[in-house]
């Protein structure tokens, strides 16, 4: 089943265009990454996914239900951690989330609350004011409440921006168990090698629009920018493989350390066949592949 369907979704603010456009599916069970620059637009499609503002044009699904035209099924099936600290100042760490499952109409809910607590290691804050909380207490509590009602989708924007790492373990820790229990999960985040590390598949967004979209080995594999890194136990680096070094260190008699761009594996027989050819030794060699800090600037900039 396809978790959240985005058909052609367009939204403008003032004559700017936020969205143009905007296709994808996410299927359910995914750990699904979208990423972009600031002013690319996942705010405002998160918004729409969550139903906070209504698209000028095109449709969202949760779960087969239109966030405009039946926005309680939506919505009971989605739970979203917004980037902002938004909470009520007059409640415990446990009212607050009494409250929010009363939103959803549940009752008796406090076995979850509680295991929820545990994992985001709230549960000796459970009867501690929210204002008296620090900004990283705030945020587990914001996750807290994404997660009171069970859904069975949950988006993450920026969830652990200016939080330490204690708390980023711990909630990684919570949100791929849930993942692996079948919740699909939509995550936001200008930390890139979370994103390479957590998700199945990638959209990046561009000035409202998607130019990449791939599941994270393939987006890692067909963008340029693995580097062959050479050391070389006696002799030169041939003059015509000088125009792919991308650094190179002398170690003082000890042999020559070379860093080449390669863009993959097909690259990389040619070169060790000119270094035999001209006599070069071998000492050691590594392929290291391009992460995804360099996929996203070499697509944000249009290479």
């Amino acid at each position: 089943m396809t978790a959240i369907q985005i058909d052609s979704v367009e939204k403008s603010y003032k004559g700017f265009k936020a969205l143009k456009g905007v296709s994808l599916s996410i299927e359910e069970g995914e750990f699904f990454g979208l990423l972009g620059p600031n002013g690319a637009g996942k705010t405002t499609l998160i918004s729409t996914i969550a139903g906070l503002i209504r698209p000028d044009a095109g449709s969202v699904r949760i779960h087969g239900h239109d966030v405009v035209r039946e926005f309680r099924d939506a919505r009971m099936r989605l739970g979203v951690v917004p980037q902002e600290l938004v909470f009520d100042p007059f409640f415990t760490v446990r009212e607050t989330l009494r409250l929010q499952s009363g939103y959803f109409g549940i009752r008796n809910n406090d076995a979850w609350i509680d295991e929820v607590m545990h994992n985001l290691d709230l549960t000796n804050k459970a009867d501690v004011n929210m204002r008296a909380l620090s900004g990283g207490m705030k945020r587990r509590v914001l996750v807290a409440q994404a997660l009171v009602h069970k859904p069975p989708v949950i988006v993450l924007d920026e969830p652990t921006a200016g939080v330490d790492v204690e708390l980023r373990q711990t909630l990684w820790k919570f949100i791929a168990r849930l993942n692996r229990e079948g919740h699909t999960v939509v995550l936001t985040t200008h930390y890139l090698e979370e994103a390479q590390a957590m998700c199945q598949r990638v959209a990046m967004l561009k000035l409202g629009q998607v130019v990449a979209l791939d599941t994270m080995p393939a987006l890692l594999r067909r963008v340029s920018g693995s580097q062959l890194v050479v050391h070389l136990k006696s002799g030169e680096l041939p003059g015509e493989l000088r125009h792919l070094v991308s650094h190179d260190e002398h170690d003082n008699g000890h042999g020559n350390k070379y860093t080449l761009r390669v863009n993959d594996y097909s690259d990389v027989e040619p070169i060790l066949a000119r270094l035999r050819q001209s006599g070069a030794v071998i000492d050691e060699m590594q392929l290291e592949q391009a992460d995804l800090e360099d996929i996203f600037i070499q697509i944000m900039e249009g290479k």
